[in-house]
């Protein structure tokens, strides 16, 4: 029982960075959470150990970190959001006749949990189950472009981070952080033979109340067979929708 205090305060500090757009100095931290200084040093120290809570200290502020993300990831993997989706992505892959998929990120990877194939359309390397570099795809640009700088920094430590298939995409923090810049602007992710040459895919994130990206729809077409922003127009219905029932923000 003595384990019951100190784990109901972790997850009130997890909640609490969860609900804000960027990180937070640890007195922020301290008055949300009603706890003492001390104990709350401490606390977020024991949390940064583990990786549920980044440390930004040239910043002096404290986000989430990556095991965080995981575990907002696994409950987007589960039944819930599979069940949610199937059916509004079947009948938006009937709408545009292209294939579309449901993705969810996975440390800086995307996921791949729901897909539907279009007939007559080619074969994709996206089936549900493979993992894929996020910063490539449409749908990790459309998620990542909706988390705060810094933990997309978390996420893309160094150059090494930044692995490519053939050639293309971001090869720098900066250069992703222009992409993303870009993604929010127009509306909606794209990407352009990254993953796979001659195929280009759009993507729209599905939101929670907290405007926080839970996964990703996107549709992938063979490059000048489609008017992206078209397509771009329909995904944003279904990744809406979505938002809604799971009680977010359509």
């Amino acid at each position: 029982m003595a384990q019951v205090p100190s784990a109901t305060r972790a997850l009130r500090v997890l909640k609490y960075l969860a609900s804000q757009p960027d990180p937070v100095p640890l007195d922020a931290i301290c008055r949300a959470c009603g706890l003492p200084r001390s104990s709350a040093y401490h606390l977020v120290t024991a949390m940064v150990a583990e990786g549920f809570v980044v440390h930004l200290a040239d910043e002096h502020r404290y986000g989430l970190g990556v095991a965080a993300f995981e575990v907002g990831s696994g409950y987007a993997r589960q039944g819930p959001l599979q069940r949610i989706a199937r059916r509004p992505l079947a009948e938006l892959v009937d709408r545009i006749r292209q294939s579309a998929h449901l993705a969810v990120l996975h440390g800086s990877d995307v996921l791949y949990v729901l897909e539907e194939r279009a007939p007559g359309r080619p074969p994709l390397v996206t089936d549900v189950g493979v993992r894929l570099p996020a910063h490539l795809t449409a749908s990790g640009r459309a998620v990542l472009a909706h988390l705060p700088p810094a933990q997309v920094r978390a996420l893309y430590p160094s150059a090494a981070s930044f692995v490519d298939r053939h050639g293309g995409g971001p090869a720098s923090l900066s250069a992703l952080r222009s992409l993303l810049t870009e993604t929010r602007q127009r509306g909606y992710a794209v990407e352009t033979g990254e993953v796979t040459p001659g195929l280009s895919s759009v993507a729209v994130a599905v939101l929670d109340h907290n405007r926080f990206p839970l996964a990703g729809v996107a549709a992938t077409y063979v490059e000048g067979d489609a008017d992206p922003a078209a397509l771009a127009d329909g995904v944003r219905r279904t990744a809406g929708l979505l938002s809604q029932r799971l009680g977010g923000h359509g």
